[in-house]
């Protein structure tokens, strides 16, 4: 680092929000960027530790502390260089990903890392700003097709990496924009859909096709595409959402999360939708993750009565022991920016039942505390009153009905789809699958590394080598 004293005479500096009162009556993005000089300032402070531990932190193994000193130099260009060359999409991780990187850095243990997801933001910020980031055509063409089903960060990752390499790149989505629950799982407020739209359009002038609208084994036999192309690589989401089978569940007013996220996100980029609406109303959210979350600010502008966030785990503690933690991702009590906005938070809290009123409406919640067993407290039951019962409880694996089952495709122990992070094939010779659908419900991080890497197999599998990188 040019600066070898950085860490100890700079503190660290976050971007900032703009006031609650302002933010929540709109659906823009609010976070306040930082300049230029406060960007290379905290660059500065990377410390240049023997072991960079930020490495391994992040699941693409972004090369930090080479753009940290890049910025400390003003050198954006060759920062934007280094990024990209582990990241397609550093403008996405840059406002969503919760920043392992951080938790792992060496200046975390005294609870003052290295602004990482804020100078990766600005770098690439910065790139769209200048003009640098243009399409990278390929100069030969393989002749070879592949299919990718599902535009969300893996297949985008995938489909722009295999384009890069010459391959002609088919990807089909299911829903009418492309994104998957990038575009429709997180609120504009949070992630602005024009992000998407933006990297769609360079895809596009690189080669790659979108299909949207397309649902492979529901209006597309998955079987077609086994006839048509070269290779298919699946990368859906895990969509399968958690239920809560208590009595009353099937009570109007009781949602799955995704579904009351997703006509919002309709509604702010133009759509016109009826539906699911927290104007006025009790609204209790069940989840405390990501998903609770963004139900929580979008409640929050739809205009509420009231917000409650329940989560059945225990309160996790104020600060983690770094000792027992560092350098991997700590568990401990986080404030999101919507909790921020205004919302009551109960852990440790299990519900027994719904009730309805007398049309089938859902009036209250019957709930018990639990212990640190997780065993019911007796006399511990209470109610709450609730107009909407939002339900982010996560998802358990992906859609089975439909693509996965007319396929056949092995699965594995959580229902996910069956194959190795070394070729990603699955049981069937030329399918592969990557992100969610192969892991689990994860971070767009991981998804992103999964598609960088499936694309890389199957380029292997297509031309017997491959210079993609992993």
């Amino acid at each position: 680092m040019g600066n070898t004293t950085g860490f100890l005479d700079i503190s660290r500096q976050e971007r900032t929000y703009k006031p609650v009162a302002d933010r929540v009556k709109h659906y823009d993005e609010f976070v306040i960027a930082l300049t230029d000089e406060e960007v290379s300032q905290q660059g500065a402070r990377c410390m240049d530790c023997g072991i960079p531990y930020c490495h391994n932190g992040c699941p693409i193994n972004n090369i930090i502390p080479d753009w940290n000193d890049l910025v400390y130099q003003q050198d954006f260009r060759a920062a934007l260089e280094v990024l990209h060359s582990t990241n397609n999409f550093p403008e996405f991780t840059g406002r969503i990903c919760p920043a392992p990187c951080e938790a792992a850095c060496t200046l975390n243990l005294n609870e003052e890392p290295v602004t990482i997801k804020s100078i990766e933001c600005a770098i690439v910020d910065k790139g769209w700003e200048q003009g640098w980031i243009e399409p990278e055509v390929a100069i030969h063409r393989t002749g070879k097709r592949v299919a990718i089903v599902g535009s969300g960060p893996a297949g985008l990752a995938c489909a722009q990496q295999l384009a890069r390499a010459g391959h002609e790149v088919i990807v089909y989505e299911k829903h009418d924009r492309i994104g998957g629950l990038l575009c429709y799982g997180i609120p504009n407020f949070k992630f602005d859909k024009s992000l998407i739209t933006r990297r769609q359009a360079q895809m596009q002038a690189e080669g790659v096709v979108f299909r949207p609208n397309s649902h492979i084994g529901v209006d597309i036999p998955a079987q077609q595409l086994l006839d048509k192309y070269d290779a298919v690589v699946l990368t859906g989401g895990s969509e399968k959402p958690r239920d809560l089978p208590v009595p009353g569940r099937e009570s109007k007013g009781v949602h799955f999360a995704m579904d009351f996220l997703t006509q919002q996100t309709k509604r702010v980029l133009g759509d016109i939708v009826d539906g699911i609406s927290a104007t006025d109303k009790h609204v209790v959210v069940i989840g405390g993750g990501d998903t609770g979350s963004d139900c929580i600010g979008t409640s929050k502008r739809q205009g509420a009565a009231s917000i409650t966030q329940l989560e059945i785990m225990p309160k996790p503690p104020e600060k983690e022991d770094k000792g027992m933690t560092w350098p991997n991702w700590p568990l401990k009590l986080r404030t999101s920016s919507s909790q921020e906005e205004g919302c009551e938070r109960d852990w440790s809290v299990s519900t027994k039942s719904i009730e309805a009123d007398e049309n089938g409406n859902i009036k209250k919640i019957n709930l018990v505390r639990l212990d640190a067993k997780m065993q019911e407290i007796a006399g511990s039951e209470f109610e709450l009153k609730a107009d909407l019962m939002l339900l982010a409880m996560g998802f358990v694996h992906p859609v089975q009905e439909g693509m996965l089952n007319e396929l056949g495709l092995d699965l594995d122990p959580r229902s996910n789809v069956k194959a190795d992070t070394n070729n990603y094939q699955t049981s069937i010779e030329k399918v592969f699958a990557a992100g969610d659908m192969r892991r689990g419900q994860s971070l767009v991080v991981w998804a992103i590394r999964e598609g960088r890497q499936a694309a890389r197999a199957v380029d292997e599998y297509l031309m017997g080598h491959s210079e993609l990188p992993r």
